[in-house]
């Protein structure tokens, strides 16, 4: 039975909780911690956490607790420190979204994880849904042929309150805005399924959160050796209607799903009917899809549990982590220098260190709040991926 800590007791680690509950023969939850007073505490109450114990310092959980795995779960300014001192302390990790705000966090964290034999999984669970899957096997079985044009579509709507909690808002407690925090599921996906670029281009603005530092709107182009993605991040989009869209010489598919095959006449204009044989070939396959046993937050943390029991590497490790977050800093990089920045970004470029972001990147207005918790519950996107 693995013994499982959660660091951090805020929103998402509900969700973590809730995953690990769906393996009862294979772990148990015995520590929370949080370093706001009595918050770990509070959730003592709750009876599948009956038998856990509660800490505010995560040295104290670690030097009392015998423990396989942590979930790490706090805004992501600390999610370096936190993950390498578990790692230290010889405690496998799985650290939420986005891995941290730098590649110099980053190569710290997989370097701990590498030194210590220990195992770094980074939270990426829209890799493990049925849609995504389905989508995956489309573009790996070549039937569209060379991608040549992608169209991510990373929406979300958030109020202006949204930005009052006390660590969101500002470059140096959160690391960014919607493109680092709500688009990372989405360009994750973009690199899954597509591959690297070669070379990005961005924009970014705050169209609407005067309460906020960050940017909560940027439009990227990706450019690959032939194909063109482009990738919007928002939390300005009522609606929250998400999608991805690729086109590719014969076909184009998307989730939400949809398949076109169109096929053209001696003038180049396209055929009525398309090729129907091909589309009739895709549907196919996407039927053929045999649906995971558990989605989302579950089927990544099934994942790392397995992981951590046979000692190997999971789904989704710290180097994917790292290229989600690479991805970001160049679009960061593009838009506020107003430059195409080449892939990968080399170590002694400035942005790959942590606090040139927050030395250079703009603030779009200053935070004028910071509450300690906000009311009501956490809700997500309603047809795409989950923030």
């Amino acid at each position: 039975m693995l013994k499982i800590g959660i660091i951090g007791t805020g929103g998402i680690a509900a969700t973590h909780i809730d995953g690990y509950l769906r393996f009862p023969q294979e772990c148990e939850i015995v520590a929370l911690c949080d370093v706001a007073p009595g918050r770990a505490a509070a959730l003592l109450a709750e009876p599948s956490l009956t038998s856990a114990r509660a800490y505010e310092r995560i040295e104290d959980m670690l030097a009392a607790e015998d423990l396989d795995l942590v979930s790490i779960a706090t805004p992501p300014s600390t999610h370096a420190e936190l993950t390498i001192a578990a790692l230290r302390a010889g405690v496998d990790v799985l650290v939420e979204k986005p891995m941290a705000p730098s590649l110099e966090e980053c190569d710290a964290m997989i370097a701990a994880a590498a030194e210590n034999g220990r195992i770094l999984s980074v939270v990426a669970q829209n890799r493990f849904r049925d849609d995504m899957a389905t989508l995956k096997t489309v573009l790996d079985s070549g039937l569209i042929g060379p991608v040549s044009h992608a169209q991510v579509s990373s929406a979300w709507w958030r109020g202006t309150a949204y930005y009052d909690l006390w660590w969101r808002g500002t470059w140096e407690s959160e690391g960014g805005g919607c493109t680092l925090n709500h688009a990372i599921h989405h360009l994750d996906l973009t690199l899954w399924m597509l591959g690297a670029p070669r070379a990005v281009t961005s924009v970014l603005t705050n169209a609407a959160h005067e309460n906020s530092e960050v940017e909560d709107l940027s439009v990227a182009v990706l450019q690959y050796d032939r194909a063109l993605a482009e990738v919007t991040s928002s939390v300005v989009h009522h609606g929250e209607e998400q999608a991805i869209v690729v086109q590719g010489r014969h076909a184009r598919v998307s989730q939400p799903w949809k398949v076109v095959a169109d096929t053209a006449g001696p003038n180049g204009f396209p055929l009525p009917g398309g090729d129907p044989g091909r589309a009739a070939e895709i549907e196919a396959l996407a039927a053929a899809h045999s649906p995971l046993e558990h989605e989302g937050h579950p089927g990544q943390i099934g994942d790392v549990l397995g992981a951590v029991r046979e000692r190997r590497r999971p789904v989704v490790d710290g180097a994917d982590g790292r290229r989600a977050i690479e991805l970001v800093t160049a679009i960061y990089v593009a838009g506020i220098e107003r430059r195409t920045v080449d892939l990968p970004l080399p170590a002694d470029d400035p942005y790959y260190r942590a606090g040139t972001l927050v030395a250079r990147a703009p603030h779009f207005f200053e935070k004028t709040a910071a509450v300690a918790d906000l009311p009501g519950a956490i809700t997500v996107g309603s047809s795409a991926v989950d923030d």
